[in-house]
């Protein structure tokens, strides 16, 4: 696939070189950015800007994705289940427009990919696969949401570039992130895989422009490889 898959921790510098990559790839062809997270927070926000309900619903949502998190040996409830499950199939649906653009012939910079390997949202695995146990409703929807992830990342990308850093770098730039959720994220994602795909390592404490030319060059060379 004509993917740029950019993973790393929050505070690893990935939007930064998305930004810097799109732009300077689209002097060369067709280029876009897509974010492939799953968007809670986003979502969340969003509905706490809803009037008389809005704040109440996202902190009911915020408790439940905290408790899922910070109990997952416990079965989740059927709406917390469901929650988690729809957050899935939005992530599933930005990645369908992953796949259109590919058809059209456009070279996608994502920021963060999907992958099936380890269990949750917080490095990009399907979140159900976090929990045990549950009733037939809650085991039936973390099967599903498995299969789901399990499609999205048999596409594997053109190359995964793994922006790495130490977690006093990204808590010192993401400060408003949890250092318990942070220290789970660096130390799971160098064990990632991505279906075989070519993965750059990069440290994501060095200098932007390094990251940068690092970036392009690996870049350049997977798309010779491509087209030969």
């Amino acid at each position: 696939m004509p993917v740029i898959a950019l993973t790393g921790s929050d505070g690893s510098g990935k939007s930064t070189l998305a930004a810097a990559l799109v732009a300077q790839l689209r002097a060369h062809r067709p280029t876009e950015e897509l974010y492939l997270g799953q968007s809670s927070g986003k979502i969340g926000d969003w509905i706490g800007t809803l009037p008389l309900v809005g704040p109440r619903f996202k902190r009911y949502l915020v408790s439940k994705s905290d408790k899922v998190h910070d109990q997952p040996a416990k079965p989740p409830g059927n709406a917390t289940a469901l929650v988690i499950y729809l957050l899935s199939h939005w992530r599933a649906y930005k990645f369908r427009r992953l796949l259109a653009m590919c058809r059209r012939g456009t070279l996608v910079v994502t920021d963060r990919y999907p992958q099936a390997e380890r269990a949750g949202f917080s490095i990009d695995g399907p979140q159900l696969a976090k929990t045990q146990g549950g009733n037939w409703w809650v085991r039936r929807l973390r099967a599903r949401e498995h299969r789901l992830y399990e499609w999205m990342a048999s596409n594997v990308p053109m190359l995964v570039i793994r922006l790495n850093v130490d977690v006093e770098t990204a808590h010192a730039r993401k400060p408003d992130h949890k250092l318990s959720s942070l220290r789970e994220k660096i130390a799971a994602i160098p064990h990632l895989h991505f279906n075989g795909a070519a993965i750059l390592d990069l440290d994501g404490t060095d200098a932007a422009s390094s990251v940068l030319d690092s970036s392009m060059r690996a870049i350049h060379a997977a798309l010779q490889v491509a087209h030969a």
